[in-house]
């Protein structure tokens, strides 16, 4: 019996080192590839062990501006994770709280908007933004990434809205505090996990959205890191080593931000499973 119980083991600890082993391959191969030089990158057979060289990130920061598109990121993503969390706690909370018939059927609705493909929606929403005025804008790329954000963070802070026993809120109520100070001193601060598990994921997708990003900015100036990443290629070739080193510069932020907050983000996406 414990000869079995230590194989299961062995065999356990070894498929979750391949699985981990395949899912890095990819980023720890695009991050020897930024430290190559051009002649290791073109060389025949192909060179495993990279040169140590900072040539490509110099490059991608001087000759391609990759800063500039990290600044569009970084407001293009704030902003959108801001307004969907707002929007979501009140949505939330008001979906939790509320005697309202057929709830479950409002949250169906939401994730079935969520589910319809982004090129189903690229003509009416690219329409819309043209008469609006708002293409090649801030605002023109952060409508449509909260409105398909915002039915994954209504669901999950409403799953923990709903665990959050309704005696708390009497109790504030009975101590003066308005229903607004008793959802941000008392509601918001005990489903935090939710709050922050809902942010991580807003923030992934609006950092890594491509489809939109490239419909609505057509201008340089307003152009995000997947797109100005995209449009790295020359005329006659494609310089690798310069994406390779944007894309690890573009990924950073996304692997620094979920070590910083990976527990709580296990915690609300595990919590939101159990109680849903």
């Amino acid at each position: 019996m414990i000869l079995m119980k230590r194989l299961q083991k062995i065999v356990f600890v070894s498929l979750t080192a391949w699985v981990v082993i395949v899912s890095l391959l990819p980023f720890l191969w695009m991050v020897m590839t930024s430290l190559k030089s051009e002649a290791d990158i073109t060389a025949i057979p192909p060179t495993v062990l990279p040169s140590l060289s900072l040539h490509f990130y110099s490059s991608a920061i001087a000759d391609y501006n990759i800063f500039h598109y990290l600044k569009n990121s970084l407001i293009v993503a704030s902003a959108t994770t801001f307004i969907t969390l707002m929007l979501s706690v009140f949505s939330g909370y008001a979906l939790s709280r509320t005697r309202l018939g057929h709830k479950n059927i409002i949250l169906g609705s939401l994730l079935l908007v969520s589910m319809f493909p982004q090129i189903s929606i690229a003509g009416p929403v690219w329409r819309i933004l043209y008469n609006a005025g708002w293409l090649n804008t801030y605002q023109g790329l952060i409508v449509p990434y909260v409105t398909l954000t915002l039915p994954l963070g209504i669901w999950i802070m409403t799953s923990f809205f709903r665990e959050l026993p309704e005696e708390l809120e009497r109790a504030a109520l009975v101590d003066g505090c308005s229903n607004i100070q008793t959802l941000f001193r008392i509601m918001i601060p005990l489903s935090a996990p939710g709050v922050f598990t809902a942010a991580i994921l807003v923030f992934i997708y609006a950092w890594n959205e491509f489809f939109f990003a490239l419909l609505i900015m057509t201008q340089r100036r307003f152009q995000t890191l997947p797109v100005g990443i995209a449009m790295f290629q020359g005329q006659y070739t494609i310089p690798w080593g310069e994406i390779s080193a944007a894309s690890v510069i573009a990924t950073v932020p996304l692997v620094l931000l979920v070590f910083i907050f990976q527990r709580r983000i296990i915690s609300g996406l595990s919590a939101g499973a159990i109680k849903g």
